[in-house]
């Protein structure tokens, strides 16, 4: 029992890595909750190059245990983690994550237990990794081509949303699809992350992000065709984590400029955005009291509407040239 977590090995332990994808050891870390109908066919479908599949139950309450230890009999690359109380997806992938490590694992691939993620696309994902051109890749699926018919309406509005506040929290304004788990990470990344600091929940990725960044890691997209209506059950209600991954967003963007751009390093970027949050305010305060004013009295003064006008243009202007200034300071990170 480490930190609350049961670990369990397969049949052959560690033993049983052994390098055959291009000389690196690749494990596949599954999170799952609930899963107990989905997960042999993402054993199963694990393809042969994978040295090792880290299942991690996240305190499930139906059969999901019992299902995996049956194909640990029949798939001995299969180890089980086992956490004693939910901890939430992310908290899933970092036990996965932080096991790896551990034991040394060249590359690692994150799938979901619930059998959304085609393992073809999986060389796609690796090679990058592989050939060291990147630390870190994941699947994109809202550049696909009929993306906006096979994802569902809600989900595809709200993963817009989060991908869009997801470049400007984590500099990496060529990302998008934030919210997809289909991601593989480098030793080298794996190292060194701290993974008990984590988001726990379904804002994972979009932490992540964040983090990588702060690092220069460099992260690219892999297009990819969304796969959905496969007997899955989806756990996440978009409206419901739209607020709190927002709020997570939110304090990883600050953090990411206070760590990167003044305590490592020095960026004047930090001053432009400084000054447009400032002007927002005013330009805020300014709009209620033209509201009030106008509601009491049917008009308001010019000079509160000229000083209304003018912080909103200081604050637009600002704020669009520090977004100019952290592209290009992230530029190379592709």
């Amino acid at each position: 029992m480490i930190n609350g977590t049961c670990w369990d090995y397969g049949k052959n332990g560690t033993e049983a890595i052994t390098m055959t994808y291009h000389d690196h050891t690749v494990a596949m870390v599954v999170p799952a909750y609930n899963e107990a109908t989905q997960i042999e066919g993402v054993v199963a479908g694990a393809p042969d190059f994978i040295d090792t599949i880290v299942i991690i139950d996240d305190a499930s309450t139906d059969d999901t245990v019992a299902v995996v230890e049956s194909l640990k009999t029949t798939y001995p690359k299969v180890t089980l983690l086992r956490h004693e109380t939910n901890q939430g997806v992310g908290g899933a992938i970092a036990t996965g994550y932080v096991w790896c490590r551990e034991n040394a694992l060249d590359v690692v691939v994150k799938m979901d237990g619930d059998g959304q993620m085609n393992p073809d696309d999986l060389p796609a994902l690796l090679d990058p990794i592989v050939a060291g051109e990147v630390e870190y890749t994941k699947g994109n699926r809202l550049v696909y081509q009929k993306s906006s018919r096979l994802i569902p309406p809600v989900r595809f509005l709200g993963n817009s949303v989060l991908s869009l506040l997801t470049k400007i929290a984590s500099g990496y304004w060529h990302v998008a699809d934030s919210q997809s788990g289909y991601t593989a990470i480098s030793k080298k990344a794996l190292q060194v992350i701290r993974w008990t600091n984590m988001y726990k929940r379904y804002g994972q990725p979009n932490d992540l992000l964040v983090r990588l960044n702060v690092h220069n890691f460099k992260v690219r997209d892999i297009p990819m065709k969304p796969v959905y209506h496969v007997g899955e059950t989806s756990k996440m209600r978009i409206p419901k984590v739209l607020l709190p991954i927002s709020t997570m967003l939110v304090r990883g963007f600050l953090w990411r400029l206070w760590t990167k751009y003044i305590v490592r390093d020095f960026h004047p970027l930090v001053f432009f955005y400084a000054l447009g949050a400032l002007f927002t305010v005013f330009w805020i305060g300014l709009s209620i009291r033209f509201v009030y004013l106008w509601a009491l009295f049917g008009h308001a003064p010019p000079m509160t509407t000229l000083a209304m006008l003018f912080c909103f243009a200081m604050a637009m202007q600002f704020l669009l040239f520090a977004m100019l200034f952290d592209m290009e300071a992230n530029r190379d990170l592709r």
